[in-house]
């Protein structure tokens, strides 16, 4: 949700400043910490790509915020399914997302010397969501196990105390 919330605010800050030249936005801190400056550049927009490989008039050539958007939602609606197919989609995707983060963190430092703090954040949950992904399997083999281990023993005690024996 986090990261959903910040791409609707990165979509805002554009929007304010496509209006109003002058807008400084909270993200704003100094001179090269400026999030509607980086937003406003040409790799706020499909990140930088869309255009020059399908050209400025094309409909996937939107908002870079909007793609984030839609990411998270489509996390968010995955993680809620059951199955093999939704797991894998998430790993993917968030394969997806590390890589086209260190391509935007690459840019924003090395083209733009610029520091984004919505950006950088963004990064970072796009980093803690694979890490969760990896971490969810395991949880759930160590819970699963953990509740087989406990029924074991509860079934143990049951029995033991129905055959007039006491632990």
């Amino acid at each position: 949700m986090s990261g959903f919330a910040l791409s609707l605010y990165a979509l805002h800050v554009k929007a304010a400043r496509a209006r109003e030249e002058d807008y400084r936005a909270l993200c704003d801190v100094g001179t090269s910490i400026r999030c509607s400056h980086v937003f406003s550049s040409r790799w706020g927009r499909g990140f930088g790509l869309v255009e020059h490989v399908l050209g400025a008039d094309s409909v996937l050539n939107q908002s870079s915020s909007i793609f984030g958007c839609v990411f998270y939602t489509i996390q968010l609606l995955l993680g809620c399914l059951r199955g093999h197919w939704a797991s894998v989609l998430l790993v993917l995707s968030s394969l997806v997302s590390l890589a086209g983060s260190v391509y935007l963190a690459r840019i924003l430092f090395f083209v733009l010397y610029d520091f984004c703090i919505v950006c950088i954040t963004t990064y970072a949950i796009n980093h803690c969501t694979k890490l969760g992904k990896q971490l969810v399997p395991w949880s759930r083999r160590f819970l699963t196990q953990t509740l087989r281990e406990d029924k074991i023993e509860s079934q143990w005690h049951i029995g033991v105390h129905n055959v007039g024996l006491k632990s």
